[in-house]
């Protein structure tokens, strides 16, 4: 991120903001059952959003259960980056249009989100966040509208729980 342009502040916040939910992981995730010194260092060191969902949903308890599910789960991260890494090579020079694949993932994931919660609200608060960190904050917008959404979320959510 900083060698993208981004300050150090805005990348410390992003990547804390990225990252805090593994505080939750870390907290609630079986790792005490992992009896190994080294099976415990490498399920802390590859933990991820899909490891954790799978262990949880499923309830394992097993330790070496633990270690085999975290080490299919960074198969499947890493064998496709090296792939996509290959294949990254072989395009030529110049491509251009591949830089909208990250943006049209963020744009099915976004119309995924609104299909299962079908807030209009929420939608129109994310778009009024970009509108607002875009109009104050032109060269690094993106920490802004996702700082100002999240407190709206967890506003919005205390509104809820306290009725």
């Amino acid at each position: 991120m900083i060698t993208s342009g981004m300050g150090p502040l805005a990348a410390t916040i992003t990547g804390g903001m990225v990252n805090f939910r593994h505080i939750f992981y870390g907290i609630t995730f079986p790792r005490h059952n992992v009896r190994s010194f080294l099976g415990r260092a490498y399920v802390t060191y590859a933990l991820t959003d899909e490891v954790y969902a799978v262990v949880s949903a499923m309830r394992i308890t097993s330790g070496p259960a633990i270690v085999a599910i975290t080490a299919w789960c960074q198969a499947f991260w890493v064998i496709p980056g090296i792939c996509g890494a290959l294949l990254g090579q072989a395009l030529p020079d110049g491509l251009k249009g591949m830089e909208f694949a990250l943006v049209a993932l963020f744009v099915v994931l976004a119309f995924e989100s609104y299909e299962s919660s079908r807030s209009r609200l929420l939608v129109v608060l994310a778009i009024t966040c970009a509108l607002v960190s875009y109009a104050f904050f032109l060269g690094n917008l993106l920490v802004p509208a996702l700082t100002g959404y999240f407190l709206i979320l967890i506003g919005r959510w205390r509104l809820s729980d306290a009725s």
